[in-house]
Order: C-alpha cells, then sequence, then structure tokens
C-alpha cells in the first residue's frame, strides 16, 4: 500500500467524536448543530428541477471537460462577477464534482516529485490540502492565520528558501473557519513571488458569495490577475463551487479555472482519475450559475443570524463578524476541547475546537483557544444556541 497513506490524521470530525464519545448530553435540550459547514437552506427548487427533468441524460457517458453551455455559463458569471475582460470557457474552465476533489486531484497532477517539493497553506486550514500534499510525496508547510496578522499570513515573513522549495501554494479567501478576505494588494504580492519563485496559486474561494450585502464583494484571484492585466492567468488558478453559494452540497458541483497551460495538463490527468460530471448534473449546475436571486436570498439569511448571534454573544465573547463567509471564530474563555465537551453536556449545543482545524508548529496551535461556530441551522435554532453559550459562559462566571 501507498505508505503515505500513514500520514494522514484523522479528519477534523473524526476527532470531535472522539472527543465527544463519553459526553452525555443534557436530555433536557433539544440538540443544535453548529459544528459541520453543511448548509441546511433549502436548495433552489428550479435547479431540482432541472436535475429531474434531465434524468434520462444518465444514459450518456459525459466527457471529463464537460458540455460547452456549462462552461460558457460558467465563464459568463465569471466576468460578471470578478469584473473579467475575458476568459476562454474552452482552454480555462474545467467543471469539477464539487471542489474537495479538485483540490486534492489538482495537487497530485501539479506537484513534481522528482524534487524536495512543498505545498504551502494557511494554518488553520482545510485539511484536504494537507493530505493531497502528503499523497503527492511533499511536505506540506503552514502558515500560520491569527488575530495579530488579521488571519491572513504574513507573506512577506515567509522564508525565500520556503519560496523556492514551493510548488502549489493554497490560500483560502475568504478564509476556513477565520472568514478573512485577502485585499488586492496581498494576491497581486503572491502573483509576484510566484513569477519570481515559479510556483502555482490555488486559491479556494468557496465562500466568496457570502457577505454582507453593504459591504465590499470578496475579490478574486482571477479578478487580481486581471487588473494586472495578466488575462492569461498564468500560475492562477481558482475554485468555485455551488456548496456554500447555491445550497448544494448533495450535486457536488463546481469548477476550476485560470491558467490554461496548467489546465490543460490537468485535463488530461482527468481523463484518467475517472471524475466527468454527469450531464444532467451539468444542466442543474448551469441552471444555477445563470441565476443571482437565490444567491442574494442565502446571503440575507446568513446577515441576519449574523446580527443576532453576534447581539447575543457579543457582551461575553470576544467575536467578530467575519469579513465573508458563514462561520464566527470566537476565543473560549478556557481550552477549546474541555469548552466544546461541556457546552455539548451543559447546554446540547456541538462546535469544533480551533485546534481540531490547525497544526501545532514550534509549540504554538493558531486555532488553539477558539472554536468554529458554522451558523448553518435555521435562524431560530441559531438564536437559541446563542442564547445557550451565553447563558453556559455567564454560569462559568458566577
Amino acid at each position: 500500500m501507498n505508505t503515505d497513506l500513514d500520514r494522514l490524521q484523522p479528519y477534523p470530525f473524526e476527532k470531535l467524536r472522539a472527543l465527544l464519545a463519553d459526553i452525555t448530553p443534557n436530555p433536557a435540550m433539544r440538540p443544535v448543530a453548529l459544528s459541520i459547514g453543511e448548509p441546511k437552506h433549502p436548495s433552489p427548487p428550479f435547479v431540482l428541477r432541472t436535475l429531474a427533468d434531465n434524468l434520462d441524460k444518465a444514459a450518456v457517458y459525459p466527457t471529463t471537460l464537460g458540455i460547452a453551455e456549462l462552461r460558457q455559463g460558467i465563464a459568463d458569471w465569471l466576468q460578471r462577477r470578478f469584473q473579467l475582460a475575458r476568459i476562454d470557457p474552452a482552454t480555462q474552465i474545467i467543471p469539477v464534482n464539487g471542489t474537495r476533489e479538485a483540490l486534492f486531484s489538482f495537487t497530485q497532477a501539479m506537484v513534481r516529485r522528482d524534487s524536495e517539493g512543498l505545498v504551502v497553506s494557511p494554518n488553520p486550514f482545510y485539511q484536504i490540502y494537507e493530505g493531497a500534499a502528503f499523497l503527492a510525496g511533499v511536505e506540506p508547510h503552514y502558515l500560520a492565520c491569527d488575530q495579530s496578522n488579521g488571519f491572513i499570513p504574513d507573506f512577506d515573513q515567509v522564508p525565500d528558501r520556503v519560496w523556492q522549495q514551493c510548488q502549489v501554494l493554497f490560500i483560502c479567501t475568504p478564509g476556513n473557519p477565520t472568514g478573512a478576505v485577502m485585499p488586492e494588494s496581498t494576491l497581486h504580492r503572491l502573483i509576484e513571488l510566484a513569477d519570481q519563485h515559479d510556483f502555482v496559486i490555488a486559491s479556494d474561494e468557496c465562500y466568496s458569495e457570502i457577505y454582507a450585502e453593504q459591504g465590499t464583494r470578496p475579490i478574486g484571484l482571477l479578478q487580481a490577475c486581471a487588473t494586472l492585466g495578466r488575462n492569461d492567468y498564468a500560475r492562477c488558478v481558482v475554485f468555485h463551487s455551488l456548496s456554500k453559494r447555491s445550497n448544494l452540497p448533495g450535486l457536488r458541483s463546481g469548477f476550476v479555472a485560470g491558467d490554461a497551460r496548467l489546465l490543460t495538463p490537468y485535463l488530461t490527468y482527468r481523463t484518467y482519475h475517472g471524475c466527468a460530471m454527469p450531464i444532467q448534473t451539468q444542466l442543474a449546475s448551469l441552471a444555477a450559475w445563470q441565476d443571482e436571486d437565490h444567491v442574494i436570498e442565502n446571503r440575507q439569511q446568513y446577515q441576519a443570524k449574523f446580527d443576532a448571534v453576534l447581539d447575543i454573544l457579543g457582551g461575553v465573547m470576544d467575536v467578530q463578524r467575519p469579513d465573508a463567509g458563514f462561520y464566527l471564530w470566537p476565543r473560549t474563555p478556557m481550552d477549546d476541547r474541555e469548552f466544546t465537551r461541556r457546552l455539548l453536556a451543559e447546554q446540547k449545543v456541538a462546535v469544533v475546537p480551533g485546534s481540531f482545524l490547525s497544526r501545532e508548529i514550534d509549540g504554538y496551535n493558531p486555532g488553539a483557544g477558539r472554536i468554529r461556530m458554522a451558523l448553518v441551522a435555521p435562524l431560530a435554532d441559531c438564536v437559541e444556541a446563542a442564547q445557550r453559550i451565553r447563558r453556559f459562559i455567564e454560569e462559568l462566571d458566577t
């Protein structure tokens, strides 16, 4: 067997199950789960109708490149959303079965196994980045994201030797779990570094469509390229998904877009990988990418939850509204793992310890002392969870 499998760490939710295995939650309360970032808002009915209306397409083999209509629809969306002058749907876009599989497989295709390479990622991070590095046969290198740097790595403090070994740099903007959005100036700096040291920037932008309507829309990596006049998007690729934007996590639909010189060999890899998107799924995805009304409504629901929950917790927790996304990343008044255990036992609210989403490097875990709260449950449930958390903390104080 591949010995690198032994290097994979348990997924955060496996650790969470083990942490809570001996806990008996308060039987007088109903459970409220803020632990898993699985959208709970209804899926758009018109997308489900499109899917159902095309089930006969299950009799047709899909191509790995996908149908031209979907790629054109994605190109149109990218141009509208990120003010791109142009993007070629034939060479600069590939539909994928959710960004999780794409983030993993892209790494396998990009990493050169004949060198001592690194895959660089933020810390805390989405664990696929780490697992993809291990199974590509290279080492992950972690860049701490904490309050001191606004939850965005200080890339200017990264040693040249790390950049020289870097083959793939993962960025997540808006960030998971912090919600921090990288400014355009930082993205421009990363493009400069990628040119200088010849590495690929892989930007995970799955939360880009969840932001306050009155705020600034998160900028994307391709948008940062476009403002530099780099319409070839050299060394840059982005990953987008319908899971969060359109409440369609079970559709397993997203896309990769960017540098055609990278996507051409990646497409070859995918033909062997065997991951073509079913045509009925492609047609349903096209319907979703062509509509913004349901996305606006989705954003409004999340902002209503932020307003309510932050109003309740603001006086008892060190917690701030994120730039974007649907997570809160508050400090805890005790060890984050003990806080998680006691909160479930006493108030029947499930959250994730921040230390489970990070790695300890040189004795420092940037997620320790925090929890991740996913505001995916209905508004009433989020409000009740916040009230229970407030009560729990107030009882600690007394």
